[in-house]
């Protein structure tokens, strides 16, 4: 299904037959595959709503740069739009960006949340990346001189980023970089005080791309929050020990 909103095309699909309202929130560079194990077990205890965030699957680039802020704003009218109001959600990474902020900000859309390798929290930069992003801002002014031949700059300036990048920002297309700088920058820690729903945060102990130690944090400021840490699962704990996420959804989701 598609629908226009915020001036940018909305790819999702609905899924289940069931009484209750799942909404369900992708990672970065995820889609509706994302979720296929949970969309095949739950469509008889649940209606699902599984949209595909701008600039992903079969959606449309954001118009403009958006940081979660407006990747929020668009979630909240596809709910107001598909009749999905006061809902559960389980989202992973990206995604709980978003859960985040829209339970902070529209209490009265969700019921309760289940939120895996959630992202959101800013962390202190070591030494290491510290000096390493003092000489990728070097190396791109210097790319940038009028010794460069013209036509060799933006190649230069897509080695530096190939090599200096994060995986998730070398995969996204130039015109989704700027979006994916203000995702990623944006500090959601203030928000988790306003959090009124009950929220299960499901946690892989080895996760590199959201440590544990934020967890932790949402666990303490969240107001009505419980964490699960699984042994030996990463930042996809959700699939890697998908029998026992799939199990605390459905004892939460009531």
């Amino acid at each position: 299904m598609q629908t226009e909103i915020m001036h940018t095309n909305v790819h999702y699909e609905i899924y289940g037959n069931g009484s209750k309202k799942l909404l369900l929130l992708h990672g970065w560079g995820g889609g509706v595959d994302s979720f296929a194990p949970l969309i095949r077990d739950l469509e008889n205890e649940f209606t699902m709503l599984v949209p595909e965030m701008p600039g992903h699957g079969s959606s449309g680039e954001p118009p403009v740069p958006w940081s979660v802020t407006e990747y929020t704003l668009m979630t909240y009218q596809l709910l107001k739009e598909t009749g999905f109001e006061s809902c559960y959600i389980a989202a992973h990474s990206f995604g709980a960006r978003i859960a985040i902020l829209l339970a902070a900000t529209y209490p009265e859309m969700v019921k309760r949340m289940l939120l895996t390798g959630a992202a959101g929290l800013r962390s202190e930069a070591s030494e290491k990346k510290t000096a390493r992003t003092k000489v990728y801002k070097i190396l791109k002014k210097l790319a940038s001189l009028p010794i460069i031949p013209e036509s060799g700059r933006d190649k230069l300036k897509e080695s530096l980023i190939q090599r200096f990048g994060s995986a998730d920002y070398k995969a996204c297309t130039p015109s989704m970089r700027a979006t994916f700088n203000l995702v990623i920058l944006q500090d959601l820690r203030p928000k988790l005080p306003l959090i009124k729903c009950p929220v299960f945060l499901f946690w892989g102990e080895d996760d590199t791309a959201t440590p544990l130690w934020m967890g932790r944090v949402m666990e303490s400021e969240i107001p009505d929050a419980a964490l699960q840490v699984e042994k030996g699962c990463g930042h996809f704990a959700y699939l890697e020990s998908y029998d026992r996420f799939l199990a605390i959804l459905k004892a939460l989701f009531v």
